[in-house]
C-alpha cells in the first residue's frame, strides 16, 4: 500500500530539513533520527565524495547513527555534517565516549559546482551553516521535492535533476522509503522523450503516469552524458521502520542500488559518486527472512520511484544558461503530458 504523503517522513521517528540558496545554487538535506538509527550503506561510484563513509561497513564498531547528510558542493559541501553534528550536539545527542558524546554523522556530496551558480563565497564555504539550517529546519512531516536542499543545483544528462523521495509497505505493514538527490551524469528520461526509466513501478501517477513510449528505439539506449568535463553523484539513503541488523542495512542498501541503476542510464559510472545510505529506526518486529526479502524488494522500487519523483518536481535555477527541468518541457505546457 501507497502510504501519504509518500515520503521519508512515512517513516516515524525520522526528520527532514533543507537549506536551499537559489543564487549560490546548491543546498543540504539533513535526514534526522528521533532515537539512534542502525545504519550502514554502500558507494558504488567511481567518484565519490564522503564523510564517515567508513563506519558504516559491517566490520566496523559503531553500529548506529543520529542523522545523515545529503549536499551539494562538491567536497566543500563536505562542511555541512559539521553543522548537523553542532545541532546535534546542542540536543545531547551522540556516541559517548567517557563524559563526551560524539554525534555520528554520515555524509555523501554530489557535484554541482558548475551549474551557473555564484559560487565565490569567499575564504569559507557556506556549508557548515547551511547543515546547521538543514538541521534545525528538519521535521516529522512533509517536505518539499525537486530543486531543494540537496538536490537544488543537481543534473543529469537530459533533465534538471532534484531531490526526490516515496514510500511504500510490505505485506505485514513495514515500512520502507528512500530519499535521493538525482544529480546524475547519465538520464532518468527514456530517450529525448518525456519518459521515465522507471516507469514501471510509478504509484498513483507520481511522476506523470506516462508509462514506457509505445517502442523503445535503439537511439533511446544510446549513452546520453551531461559532459566529460566534470563529475556527478546521485546519492542518497533507504530507511525502514524493520527491526533489522547492520548487516541487513548493508544488504539494503545494495537492494536500493539495484532501483538507482534501474531509474537511470547509465549509472555507477566512473565520475559518478553513487553513494546510498540504510538506517532502521527499529520500530516493529521484522519476522524472518520473508518479511526481510520484501524490503529489499521494495528497496529497489522506491529508490527507482523517488529518482523519477526527483526529475520530475524539479524546477530550473534562476540563474543564465540554467538546464531546462522536465516540468517546463512538458507538464506546463498546453498539449503535453500531464
Amino acid at each position: 500500500m501507497l502510504r501519504v504523503p509518500n515520503l521519508l517522513t512515512d517513516i516515524e521517528g525520522v526528520s527532514v530539513g533543507h537549506a536551499t540558496d537559489l543564487r549560490l545554487g546548491s543546498g543540504v538535506t539533513a535526514i534526522v533520527f528521533d532515537k539512534p538509527a542502525v545504519a550502514s550503506g554502500v558507494v558504488l561510484g567511481g567518484a565519490p565524495g564522503g564523510r564517515d563513509t567508513a563506519l558504516l561497513d559491517p566490520s566496523m564498531t559503531v553500529g548506529e547513527v543520529d542523522a545523515f547528510v545529503l549536499s551539494g558542493g562538491s567536497a566543500f559541501g563536505l562542511d555541512a555534517a559539521g553543522g548537523v553534528q553542532a545541532g546535534l550536539r546542542e540536543a545531547g545527542r551522540g556516541f559517548p565516549v567517557g563524559n563526551v558524546r560524539v554525534p555520528i554523522v554520515p555524509q555523501a556530496i554530489l557535484m554541482d559546482l558548475l551549474n551557473g551558480g555564484d559560487k565565490d563565497w569567499g575564504t569559507h564555504s557556506p556549508y557548515r551553516e547551511m547543515g546547521y539550517d538543514a538541521f534545525r529546519a528538519a521535521t516529522p512531516g512533509a517536505f518539499a521535492l525537486g530543486t531543494m536542499g540537496a538536490g537544488t543545483g543537481a543534473t543529469t544528462a537530459t533533465f534538471k535533476g532534484g531531490l526526490g523521495s516515496a514510500s511504500a509497505e510490505t505485506s505485514s505493514g513495514l515500512r520502507v522509503a528512500a530519499i535521493v538527490a538525482v544529480n546524475a551524469l547519465g538520464s532518468a528520461t527514456v530517450g529525448n522523450g518525456p519518459h521515465f526509466w522507471a516507469a514501471p513501478f510509478e504509484r498513483n501517477g507520481e511522476f506523470g503516469g506516462l508509462g514506457y513510449p509505445s517502442s523503445i528505439e535503439e537511439g533511446d539506449v544510446a549513452m546520453r552524458l551531461k559532459g566529460m568535463n566534470t563529475t556527478a553523484t546521485t546519492i542518497g539513503a533507504i530507511v525502514t521502520d524493520a527491526a533489522i541488523t547492520k548487516a541487513e542495512a548493508h544488504r539494503l542498501a545494495i537492494m536500493a542500488h539495484d532501483g538507482l541503476a534501474r531509474a537511470l542510464l547509465p549509472a555507477h559510472l566512473p565520475l559518478d559518486g553513487d553513494t546510498v545510505f540504510a538506517a532502521s529506526t527499529g520500530a516493529r518486529p521484522c519476522q524472518g527472512m520473508a518479511d526481510f526479502l520484501e524490503l529489499c524488494h521494495l528497496a529497489t522500487l522506491v529508490m527507482a520511484r523517488a529518482i523519477a519523483r526527483g526529475v520530475y518536481e524539479a524546477t530550473p535555477l534562476p540563474v543564465t544558461g540554467a538546464q531546462e527541468a522536465w516540468s517546463r518541457r512538458y507538464r506546463n505546457r498546453q498539449g503535453s503530458p500531464k
